[in-house]
């Protein structure tokens, strides 16, 4: 057995004795008080109180609180006192910029990259549509699209939803605002000179890194800049427990740097140890930055707008650990039938099974939390969209443990499954939350309530639509195709022809998400340029006779 086998056990041994440890020190309550912990995201005397500044009236307001006690959770709740709600104001006022910033262009990023991927869908089955320009190549546009929705709006996104989080968890304002936005600028300039270089053809050729790496640069150091911002904040801030979500964001933010500055170093990696590094990358840009961020996220909104503590705080810290834990090696399971040694595709097997525990944690904790308060979808528009968003993380989780099995990854390896279920993770589950978060937030930064109940509604049914058009279509193509390539008796070609129908099926789903996406982006547009009407206040709480809950001073300010 060579020294790194017996490196590699023992750190996997260590890290299940460091789980059982951490569990054993929460058993005997050494981490604090789960329900005091699972209550710091509230006011004092908030428990009880929904929480929906994209529920546009008062009515629709008082419709989700209704809901919800109809539920038997009505709590001893009053709106926040005076002071509470001055200091919440500051805590979202302090990140405007950089949030806006940072939200801003996700959401162009959005526009641009479902322009690319909808015309590479589009020449898979009719590939001869817009080919007398070079950039215009299907081997262009598609690591476009891929590299405009990974790091233009799934990450910018998730900094803007982290840079407003993190002090409403604190309690406490921004600290280094001026540095997050200048962040938030470098990481897009980097991304800009990044989609042109590819659509160029200076492409490095590496799935996840085609940027070439000088355009990596400033966003390391814009992603730094925007982490220290929030690191600098940790340290100011006002609660006795930090709860799972700043775990999780804190996590994201120290991983992120780490995985672009390795897979990115000029020169580094040749070879087998190249594609290995590869997909350890590729595999933890989704595990350990999207993921902490999208389950930050779901954390704190779904408790927020139910009004309602999480359904076991000591099971999300469970779901932290075995996060950090199991997912560091599960790329390797890409590589199965590649010149790896076979204890490396084993070892990511294995963790790539253990992923089970954190995903079952964080389905327990959103499904029991959220059940039985079900009808509060139809009044939430965060919620309608965390909650879907939450779901599909399951699925894809569950879905990514059983394709790493050398059975299933043989048929789905190389196959148009494989983008389906990337699509179920990526989207299905992060950009979803994505959406739902940016609901919730940008009312609170502009003071200013969504203007169209419809064109929230529409872009929900489009972009749900058009996935699951998407998914089922490339799941059940990408099989076929599997089954059809293992089959020595029948030509390539066969594999090939078996899909062009579930192809034009992609291109229908990605039609819809697009258009999903340009209402989406025509409605931040319109609250950006103040379209609607100036909130009443963060958290507009009335009853059915028109009188407000609480002191009128507070129902009428911000809260």
């Amino acid at each position: 057995m060579s020294y790194t086998i017996v490196l590699l056990v023992v750190t996997f041994v260590a890290s299940l004795g460091g789980l059982l440890l951490f569990i054993w020190s929460m058993s005997k309550g050494l981490f604090g008080s789960a329900d005091a912990a699972s209550r710091v995201i509230f006011g004092a005397k908030e428990v009880g109180l929904i929480e929906e500044p994209a529920a546009r009236t008062a009515d629709a307001q008082d419709d989700l609180q209704e809901t919800m006690n109809r539920t038997g959770h009505t709590g001893e709740f009053s709106i926040l006192s005076l002071e509470e709600a001055d200091e919440r104001a500051q805590q979202d006022e302090s990140g405007r910029w950089p949030v806006l910033l940072s939200i801003g262009f996700a959401v162009l990023w959005l526009v641009l990259a479902s322009m690319f991927g909808l015309l590479a869908s589009i020449k898979l089955h009719v590939p001869d549509v817009l080919v007398g320009e070079a950039w215009l190549t299907f081997g262009r546009i598609r690591p476009a699209h891929l590299n405009a929705v990974a790091y233009g709006w799934c990450s910018l996104a998730a900094f803007g939803v982290a840079l407003w989080l993190m002090p409403r968890l604190l309690r406490t304002p921004l600290v280094g605002g001026k540095t997050a936005a200048v962040g938030a600028l470098l990481w897009g300039l980097g991304v800009s000179a990044g989609i042109i270089a590819i659509l160029t053809g200076h492409s490095a050729g590496l799935e996840w890194l085609e940027f070439p790496w000088q355009c990596d640069v400033p966003m390391v150091i814009g992603g730094t800049m925007m982490g220290v911002a929030l690191l600098r904040t940790l340290r100011n801030r006002r609660v006795e427990h930090l709860y799972v979500s700043v775990w999780y964001i804190a996590a994201g933010l120290i991983w992120l740097p780490i995985l672009l500055t390795v897979a990115n170093w000029p020169g580094l990696h040749y070879g087998v140890q190249q594609a290995a590094m590869n997909w350890w990358y590729g595999h933890n840009v989704l595990g350990l930055w999207f993921t902490p961020i999208g389950l930050a996220a779901i954390y704190y909104f779904i408790p927020k707008v139910l009004g309602k503590p999480i359904h076991s705080y000591n099971l999300s810290l469970i779901g932290f650990w075995t996060l950090a834990f199991f997912y560091s090696q599960v790329g390797g399971h890409h590589l199965i039938g590649g010149p790896v040694p076979g204890w490396l595709i084993s070892l990511s097997i294995v963790q790539s099974m253990m992923m089970i525990v954190p995903v079952t944690a964080v389905a327990i904790n959103q499904h029991r939390t959220s059940w039985g308060h079900l009808g509060a979808l139809r009044h939430s528009p965060t919620l309608r969209f965390v909650v879907f968003g939450g779901m599909m993380y399951t699925l894809a989780s569950v879905q990514g443990s059983i394709e790493s099995l050398r059975m299933v990854n043989t048929v789905t390896h190389f196959t148009h499954y494989t983008v389906a279920h990337a699509h179920l993770g990526l989207y299905g589950f992060f950009s979803m939350v994505m959406f739902g978060s940016i609901y919730f937030i940008l009312p609170r930064v502009l003071d200013w309530e969504w203007p169209s109940a419809r064109l929230i509604s529409a872009h929900f049914w489009l972009v749900i639509g058009g996935f699951a058009t998407y998914f089922v279509g490339l799941t059940i193509g990408g099989w076929l195709q599997g089954l059809a390539m293992l089959d020595a008796a029948r030509p390539f070609m066969d594999s090939v022809n078996i899909t062009k129908p579930y192809l034009l099926v992609r291109t229908i789903g990605g039609t819809l998400m697009t258009l999903g996406h340009l209402v989406f982006a025509v409605h931040v547009a319109m609250m950006l340029m103040r379209r609607g009407r100036q909130r009443g206040g963060a958290t507009l709480l009335r009853r059915r006779s028109g009188t407000p809950v609480g002191s009128p001073a507070i129902a009428g300010g911000v809260a």
